[in-house]
């Protein structure tokens, strides 16, 4: 089965009509024919967005949704920590920042080659131990 990351703008955009990912970020997920998972480190930063931009509201029906499984949970573990400091290490200069770092390490250490992101800039540049690039989608 096949399994996808599912990044932070993705679940902005779903949320967000107005979003010029919204559509693209709805086909993706209702059409996708496998497995989505949220990696945990970005719960934090969706829920901050989500409430900041959008209200209480979309944040508390976030929150429900992971809740009811609908997206469920990838945790990254204590192994990933020294693969997530190499990355930003290696990264530097390209900021990918921790979560992004997180999600890579997870996506490695499970084999899942396709992460759904609007994130372009810093998932095409990064080189992962598994696969010669991810795919990203949409």
């Amino acid at each position: 089965m096949n399994r996808c990351l599912v990044d932070t703008g993705i679940l902005y955009a779903l949320a967000d009509r107005d979003d010029s990912w919204h559509a693209r970020a709805r086909e993706c997920v209702e059409g996708y024919p496998g497995r989505l998972l949220v990696a945990s480190p970005v719960i934090p930063e969706v829920c901050y967005l989500l409430g900041s931009y959008l209200g209480q509201a979309a944040e508390l029906k976030f929150v429900g949704a992971l809740r009811k499984r609908e997206l469920p949970i990838e945790h990254f573990s204590d192994a990933d920590l020294p693969r997530i400091e190499e990355l930003l290490r290696v990264y530097e200069d390209a900021k990918i920042g921790f979560v992004d770092a997180a999600n890579i390490a997870i996506a490695e250490r499970l084999n899942i080659t396709e992460i759904a992101t609007t994130d372009r800039r810093h998932f095409s540049a990064v080189k992962p131990k598994h696969c010669k690039a991810f795919a990203l989608l949409p």
